[in-house]
C-alpha cells in the first residue's frame, strides 16, 4: 500500500512539474529529444560501418552541441 501511495504522490510531482511548461516549451522539448534520438541512431550506424568508438564519440558529440549537457548527449552508460 506505501508503494501505491509512494507512486501515486510521484505521479502527481510530475504532473506538476509539466503543468509549469507552456506549450511551446513542451514543444521545444519535444524537438530537442528527436534531435537527440537522431543524433543517437547516426552513432549507432557509425559503430556498425565498423569506425572507431573514438570518431563515433566526436560526431555524437558534434551532433549534440546544444541540445544536451555533458558529452553523452543525454545519456549514459556503461564502457
Amino acid at each position: 500500500m506505501k508503494k501505491t501511495a509512494f507512486f501515486l504522490f510521484a505521479l502527481s510531482l510530475s504532473w506538476a512539474a509539466l503543468a509549469q511548461h507552456s506549450a511551446k516549451e513542451v514543444q521545444a522539448d519535444i524537438a530537442r529529444h528527436r534531435a537527440m534520438a537522431e543524433a543517437h541512431e547516426e552513432a549507432a550506424k557509425c559503430l556498425e560501418s565498423g569506425k572507431k568508438p573514438e570518431q563515433c564519440a566526436k560526431a555524437l558529440q558534434a551532433a549534440c552541441k546544444g541540445l544536451a549537457l555533458g558529452k553523452s548527449c543525454g545519456m549514459k552508460h556503461v564502457h
